[in-house]
Order: structure tokens, then sequence, then C-alpha cells
């Protein structure tokens, strides 16, 4: 049965495959990784796993333009099955595009509830946040990512164009 855990080095090799099964270029929507960062190398590896770690920390101060977040991996007996985070609060560009929560499954495991699953774990983090609602978006050519959300009681608020491409926003009451 899948979990999820906290990023940790001890998945290396199982989150590399992971990301070479995606395509070393392709964005995993809820990892945390910009291309620039090398993850490739133990130590490189390390220094990430060190920053998804740190960025939860509401003590430790964010770069301009982020917000903290709380970086989870959708693992099964050892191999990593994708990402999900939860943003703590929303920038405009979040508000509009973004969202609270991002995730990706791997192709080879799609079809299996996994991120429904996961986002319905995570919503529980926001709870205990404080969070009243969050805000979870999908590319509207994304149905299955839309079900994912309406899985979990999303409410489609509208579809607008973005920096990403067409956005569905769907919206969660928590409370």
């Amino acid at each position: 049965m899948a979990e999820l855990v906290a990023p940790t080095v001890l998945l290396h090799r199982a989150w590399l495959d992971a990301r070479d099964e995606w395509g070393r270029d392709v964005v995993q929507h809820g990892s945390g990784l910009h291309h620039a960062k090398d993850v490739d190398s133990p130590e490189g590896f390390a220094d990430w796993v060190r920053l998804l770690d740190t960025s939860s920390d509401e003590s430790v101060p964010m770069a301009d333009g982020l917000v903290h977040a709380t970086y989870w991996w959708i693992v099964e007996n050892g191999r990593v099955l994708g990402s999900i985070t939860l943003r703590h609060r929303l920038t405009e560009s979040l508000l509009h595009a973004g969202g609270h929560i991002g995730y990706s499954v791997r192709p080879s495991a799609r079809g299996r509830g996994l991120a429904a699953k996961a986002v319905a774990g995570v919503l529980a983090h926001a709870r205990e946040l404080g969070l009243p609602r969050v805000l979870i978006t999908c590319d509207d050519a994304n149905p299955a990512s839309a079900r994912t959300i309406e899985r979990n009681s999303g409410v489609l608020e509208d579809i607008r164009d973005t920096d990403l491409g067409r956005t569905r926003r769907y919206w969660i009451e928590l409370t």
C-alpha cells in the first residue's frame, strides 16, 4: 500500500528511477525540483532533500516570491510513485494559477487512485495548519487530475488562461 513519506536521502536511487521514467526535463508538479538542481550526485540530492525539509519550517525566512511548503513522496515498497506538496499560503501567482497543493504520479503508477489518496492525506495536514480551504489547480486538458480533485470535494470556481496554460481552479472547504 502506498504511503506519504517525507523526502529522504534513503530513497535517492528510487527517486532517480521515478525521475528518469518521467524524463529528466519534465516538470514533476509537487516535487519542489527546479531544473538547475543537481540531484544525481549523493551530495546534491542530500542538499535538495534538506531544502525540501527546511521549506516547511515557518521560522526559516523564505526567498522573495516563495512560500513555506511541506513535501511528501508517494512511496510503495521502496518505490517512489509520485510527489505532493502543500503550500502553507498563497501568493498572487499561486492564487491565480498554482494553488495550495501540487502533485504528480509517475506514468507507470497512474490510474490506481494514488493521487486522490495522496490529496486526501494532505488535506488532513492542511486542516492541522488551520487553513479554512485550499485551492487546487490542474491543466484544463487533464481530466484525470480534475477527477482527482473532484473526488476530494473540489468545487470548480473557474477555468482561466494562466502562465501555466488553460487552468481549472478548484476550492476545497476544510471547515
